[in-house]
Protein backbone atom coordinates (compact mmCIF):
# COMPACT_ATOMS: atom_id res chain seq x y z
CA UNK A 1 0.00 0.00 0.00
CA UNK A 2 1.47 3.35 -1.02
CA UNK A 3 1.68 6.22 1.45
CA UNK A 4 2.32 9.95 1.02
CA UNK A 5 5.39 9.59 3.25
CA UNK A 6 8.85 8.95 1.85
CA UNK A 7 11.39 10.60 4.19
CA UNK A 8 12.12 10.84 7.89
CA UNK A 9 11.11 14.49 7.68
CA UNK A 10 7.65 13.42 6.43
CA UNK A 11 7.19 10.99 9.30
CA UNK A 12 8.45 13.47 11.89
CA UNK A 13 5.95 16.09 10.74
CA UNK A 14 3.16 13.51 10.73
CA UNK A 15 4.04 12.28 14.24
CA UNK A 16 4.12 15.78 15.73
CA UNK A 17 0.74 16.56 14.18
CA UNK A 18 -0.79 13.32 15.46
CA UNK A 19 0.57 13.85 18.97
CA UNK A 20 -0.77 17.41 19.10
CA UNK A 21 -4.10 16.37 17.61
CA UNK A 22 -4.61 13.70 20.27
CA UNK A 23 -3.49 16.05 23.06
CA UNK A 24 -0.93 13.65 24.45
CA UNK A 25 0.73 14.09 27.83
CA UNK A 26 4.53 14.20 27.91
CA UNK A 27 6.02 13.23 31.25
CA UNK A 28 8.07 10.11 30.62
CA UNK A 29 11.35 11.47 29.32
CA UNK A 30 10.26 14.11 26.81
CA UNK A 31 8.53 17.42 27.46
CA UNK A 32 7.04 18.06 24.02
CA UNK A 33 5.71 16.38 20.88
CA UNK A 34 8.72 17.19 18.68
CA UNK A 35 11.36 15.74 21.02
CA UNK A 36 9.30 12.63 21.65
CA UNK A 37 8.57 12.06 17.96
CA UNK A 38 12.23 12.52 17.03
CA UNK A 39 13.33 10.07 19.74
CA UNK A 40 10.75 7.44 18.75
CA UNK A 41 11.68 7.61 15.07
CA UNK A 42 15.46 7.64 15.54
CA UNK A 43 15.39 4.82 18.08
CA UNK A 44 13.19 2.63 15.88
CA UNK A 45 15.43 3.21 12.85
CA UNK A 46 18.53 2.49 14.98
CA UNK A 47 19.98 5.89 14.18
CA UNK A 48 22.09 8.05 16.55
CA UNK A 49 19.72 9.82 18.91
CA UNK A 50 21.66 13.08 18.76
CA UNK A 51 21.91 13.23 14.96
CA UNK A 52 18.53 13.95 13.40
CA UNK A 53 19.50 16.52 10.76
CA UNK A 54 21.72 14.32 8.55
CA UNK A 55 18.91 11.81 8.09
CA UNK A 56 15.87 14.08 7.69
CA UNK A 57 15.70 13.77 3.91
CA UNK A 58 16.79 10.16 3.65
CA UNK A 59 14.17 8.05 1.90
CA UNK A 60 12.73 5.29 4.05
CA UNK A 61 12.00 1.74 3.00
CA UNK A 62 8.32 0.74 2.76
CA UNK A 63 8.64 -1.65 5.72
CA UNK A 64 10.27 1.11 7.79
CA UNK A 65 7.43 3.51 7.01
CA UNK A 66 4.86 0.86 7.94
CA UNK A 67 6.56 0.13 11.28
CA UNK A 68 6.91 3.82 12.16
CA UNK A 69 3.30 4.63 11.31
CA UNK A 70 2.15 1.76 13.54
CA UNK A 71 4.21 3.06 16.48
CA UNK A 72 3.00 6.63 15.97
CA UNK A 73 -0.60 5.42 16.08
CA UNK A 74 0.03 3.27 19.16
CA UNK A 75 1.45 6.28 20.97
CA UNK A 76 -1.30 8.60 19.74
CA UNK A 77 -4.38 6.40 20.12
CA UNK A 78 -3.49 4.12 23.04
CA UNK A 79 -1.45 6.84 24.80
CA UNK A 80 1.24 4.29 25.57
CA UNK A 81 4.32 5.90 27.15
CA UNK A 82 7.04 6.01 24.53
CA UNK A 83 9.43 4.11 26.82
CA UNK A 84 7.13 1.07 26.55
CA UNK A 85 7.29 1.31 22.76
CA UNK A 86 11.09 1.48 22.66
CA UNK A 87 11.69 -0.66 25.79
CA UNK A 88 14.21 1.95 26.82
CA UNK A 89 14.39 4.69 29.45
CA UNK A 90 17.15 6.98 30.62
CA UNK A 91 18.14 8.45 33.99
CA UNK A 92 20.95 10.87 33.27
CA UNK A 93 23.60 8.93 31.35
CA UNK A 94 22.18 5.55 32.38
CA UNK A 95 20.01 3.51 30.02
CA UNK A 96 17.54 0.90 31.30
CA UNK A 97 15.27 -1.74 29.84
CA UNK A 98 11.59 -1.15 30.70
CA UNK A 99 8.22 -2.62 29.84
CA UNK A 100 4.68 -2.48 31.24
CA UNK A 101 5.71 -4.45 34.35
CA UNK A 102 7.39 -1.36 35.86
CA UNK A 103 6.78 2.36 35.94
CA UNK A 104 8.97 4.38 33.60
CA UNK A 105 12.09 5.36 35.59
CA UNK A 106 11.99 8.93 36.88
CA UNK A 107 13.34 10.07 40.20
CA UNK A 108 14.71 13.22 41.76
CA UNK A 109 16.82 11.00 44.00
CA UNK A 110 18.80 10.11 40.87
CA UNK A 111 20.07 13.69 40.83
CA UNK A 112 21.37 13.36 44.40
CA UNK A 113 23.14 10.01 44.11
CA UNK A 114 26.23 11.31 42.24
CA UNK A 115 26.71 13.79 45.11
CA UNK A 116 26.70 10.81 47.51
CA UNK A 117 24.23 12.63 49.78
CA UNK A 118 26.88 14.97 51.12
CA UNK A 119 27.20 16.28 53.76
CA UNK A 120 24.92 13.80 55.54
CA UNK A 121 27.01 10.87 54.32
CA UNK A 122 30.44 11.94 55.52
CA UNK A 123 32.58 9.18 53.98
CA UNK A 124 31.08 7.37 50.96
CA UNK A 125 33.94 4.86 51.09
CA UNK A 126 32.63 3.63 54.46
CA UNK A 127 29.12 2.95 53.15
CA UNK A 128 29.04 -0.84 52.91
CA UNK A 129 25.34 -1.73 53.10
CA UNK A 130 22.52 0.04 51.27
CA UNK A 131 18.82 -0.81 51.18
CA UNK A 132 16.58 0.38 48.36
CA UNK A 133 12.86 -0.11 48.93
CA UNK A 134 10.40 -0.24 45.99
CA UNK A 135 13.18 -0.72 43.45
CA UNK A 136 10.95 -1.25 40.38
CA UNK A 137 13.26 -1.50 37.36
CA UNK A 138 16.34 -1.46 39.61
CA UNK A 139 17.53 1.86 38.22
CA UNK A 140 18.37 3.59 41.52
CA UNK A 141 20.12 0.50 42.87
CA UNK A 142 22.41 0.56 39.83
CA UNK A 143 23.17 4.26 40.27
CA UNK A 144 23.86 3.62 43.97
CA UNK A 145 26.28 0.80 43.13
CA UNK A 146 28.32 3.20 40.99
CA UNK A 147 28.28 6.03 43.54
CA UNK A 148 29.20 3.83 46.53
CA UNK A 149 31.85 1.40 45.25
CA UNK A 150 32.25 -0.49 48.54
CA UNK A 151 28.55 -1.08 49.12
CA UNK A 152 26.44 -4.18 48.84
CA UNK A 153 22.87 -3.26 47.92
CA UNK A 154 19.63 -5.04 48.79
CA UNK A 155 16.93 -3.92 46.34
CA UNK A 156 13.37 -4.72 47.42
CA UNK A 157 10.05 -4.86 45.60
CA UNK A 158 6.72 -6.53 46.33
CA UNK A 159 6.20 -7.24 42.62
CA UNK A 160 7.86 -10.32 41.13
CA UNK A 161 7.17 -8.85 37.69
CA UNK A 162 9.09 -5.69 38.55
CA UNK A 163 11.97 -7.74 39.93
CA UNK A 164 12.19 -9.66 36.64
CA UNK A 165 12.80 -6.35 34.88
CA UNK A 166 15.26 -5.29 37.58
CA UNK A 167 17.13 -8.58 37.12
CA UNK A 168 17.59 -7.83 33.43
CA UNK A 169 18.98 -4.36 34.19
CA UNK A 170 21.27 -5.59 36.98
CA UNK A 171 22.61 -8.27 34.63
CA UNK A 172 23.06 -5.72 31.81
CA UNK A 173 25.29 -3.65 34.10
CA UNK A 174 27.15 -6.70 35.42
CA UNK A 175 26.23 -5.97 39.03
CA UNK A 176 24.95 -9.39 40.05
CA UNK A 177 27.61 -9.68 42.77
CA UNK A 178 26.74 -6.35 44.38
CA UNK A 179 22.96 -6.00 44.04
CA UNK A 180 20.67 -8.57 45.66
CA UNK A 181 17.06 -8.48 44.50
CA UNK A 182 14.52 -9.53 47.14
CA UNK A 183 10.75 -9.97 46.78
CA UNK A 184 9.31 -8.44 49.94
CA UNK A 185 6.59 -6.18 51.28
CA UNK A 186 9.01 -3.49 52.42
CA UNK A 187 11.05 -4.85 55.37
CA UNK A 188 9.08 -8.09 55.86
CA UNK A 189 11.41 -10.57 54.13
CA UNK A 190 14.68 -8.75 54.74
CA UNK A 191 17.69 -10.39 56.38
CA UNK A 192 18.42 -9.23 59.91
CA UNK A 193 21.05 -6.59 59.30
CA UNK A 194 21.51 -2.84 59.43
CA UNK A 195 22.17 -0.40 56.61
CA UNK A 196 24.23 2.75 56.29
CA UNK A 197 21.76 4.14 53.80
CA UNK A 198 18.08 3.43 53.08
CA UNK A 199 16.67 4.89 49.88
CA UNK A 200 13.11 4.80 48.55
CA UNK A 201 11.04 6.28 45.76
CA UNK A 202 7.80 4.57 46.85
CA UNK A 203 4.19 4.84 45.62
CA UNK A 204 3.09 8.23 46.95
CA UNK A 205 0.31 9.62 44.73
CA UNK A 206 -2.71 10.58 46.87
CA UNK A 207 -6.13 9.24 45.94
CA UNK A 208 -7.50 12.54 44.58
CA UNK A 209 -4.46 12.96 42.32
CA UNK A 210 -4.72 9.32 41.21
CA UNK A 211 -8.23 10.01 39.92
CA UNK A 212 -6.88 12.87 37.79
CA UNK A 213 -3.81 11.23 36.29
CA UNK A 214 -3.32 11.48 32.50
CA UNK A 215 -4.01 8.28 30.57
CA UNK A 216 -0.28 7.76 30.00
CA UNK A 217 0.22 7.23 33.74
CA UNK A 218 -2.70 4.80 33.87
CA UNK A 219 -0.73 2.55 31.49
CA UNK A 220 1.79 2.04 34.29
CA UNK A 221 1.36 -0.46 37.17
CA UNK A 222 -0.95 1.32 39.60
CA UNK A 223 0.61 -0.60 42.48
CA UNK A 224 3.73 1.48 41.90
CA UNK A 225 1.88 4.80 42.00
CA UNK A 226 -1.01 4.79 44.49
CA UNK A 227 -0.11 5.82 48.03
CA UNK A 228 -3.53 5.89 49.70
CA UNK A 229 -5.73 8.80 50.74
CA UNK A 230 -2.85 11.17 51.52
CA UNK A 231 -0.18 9.32 49.57
CA UNK A 232 1.69 8.45 52.76
CA UNK A 233 0.54 4.85 53.40
CA UNK A 234 3.86 3.24 52.46
CA UNK A 235 5.96 6.22 53.49
CA UNK A 236 4.71 5.87 57.08
CA UNK A 237 5.76 2.21 57.10
CA UNK A 238 9.14 3.03 55.59
CA UNK A 239 9.88 5.69 58.22
CA UNK A 240 8.58 3.55 61.08
CA UNK A 241 10.71 0.56 60.10
CA UNK A 242 13.88 2.49 59.32
CA UNK A 243 14.88 3.10 62.94
CA UNK A 244 15.51 -0.64 63.46
CA UNK A 245 17.34 -0.98 60.13
CA UNK A 246 19.77 1.94 60.13
CA UNK A 247 23.28 1.89 61.55
CA UNK A 248 24.17 4.41 64.24
CA UNK A 249 25.03 7.11 61.70
CA UNK A 250 22.71 5.85 58.98
CA UNK A 251 20.51 8.00 56.76
CA UNK A 252 17.03 7.53 55.27
CA UNK A 253 16.16 9.31 51.99
CA UNK A 254 12.58 9.23 50.63
CA UNK A 255 11.04 10.81 47.55
CA UNK A 256 7.45 12.06 47.85
CA UNK A 257 7.01 14.07 44.64
CA UNK A 258 4.28 16.68 44.97
CA UNK A 259 3.08 15.49 48.38
CA UNK A 260 5.10 17.92 50.52
CA UNK A 261 2.12 19.13 52.56
CA UNK A 262 0.92 15.61 53.27
CA UNK A 263 4.44 14.51 54.27
CA UNK A 264 4.86 17.44 56.64
CA UNK A 265 1.49 16.61 58.22
CA UNK A 266 2.22 12.89 58.47
CA UNK A 267 5.60 13.46 60.13
CA UNK A 268 4.87 16.58 62.14
CA UNK A 269 6.87 15.22 65.08
CA UNK A 270 9.96 14.78 62.89
CA UNK A 271 12.11 17.60 61.62
CA UNK A 272 12.33 16.55 57.97
CA UNK A 273 15.35 17.78 56.03
CA UNK A 274 14.31 18.68 52.48
CA UNK A 275 16.96 18.18 49.80
CA UNK A 276 17.38 20.46 46.80
CA UNK A 277 16.56 18.97 43.39
CA UNK A 278 15.47 20.26 39.99
CA UNK A 279 11.91 20.11 41.36
CA UNK A 280 12.80 22.50 44.16
CA UNK A 281 13.20 21.76 47.86
CA UNK A 282 9.97 19.88 48.52
CA UNK A 283 10.25 16.53 46.69
CA UNK A 284 12.81 14.50 48.69
CA UNK A 285 13.28 14.37 52.45
CA UNK A 286 16.01 12.98 54.67
CA UNK A 287 16.02 11.67 58.22
CA UNK A 288 19.01 10.50 60.24
CA UNK A 289 19.13 7.44 62.47
CA UNK A 290 19.54 9.79 65.43
CA UNK A 291 16.26 11.55 64.56
CA UNK A 292 14.44 8.25 64.33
Amino acid sequence: MSTPYTTLRDLLRHAVTRFHTEGLFFGHGSSNAYDEAAYLLLHTLKLPLEQLDPFLDAKLLPEEIKALLALIEKRAVERMPVAYLTHEAWLGEYKFYVDERVIVPRSFIAELIPEQFAPWVQDPEEVTHILELCTGSGCLAILLADAFPNAQIDAIDISSDALAVARRNVDDYGLQDRITLIESDLYAQLPKKKYDLIISNPPYVNSVSMSKLPTEYLREPQLALAGGTDGMDLVRKIVAGAKDRLTEHGVLVVEIGNEYDYAEAAFATHELTWLSTSAGDEAVFLLTAEQL
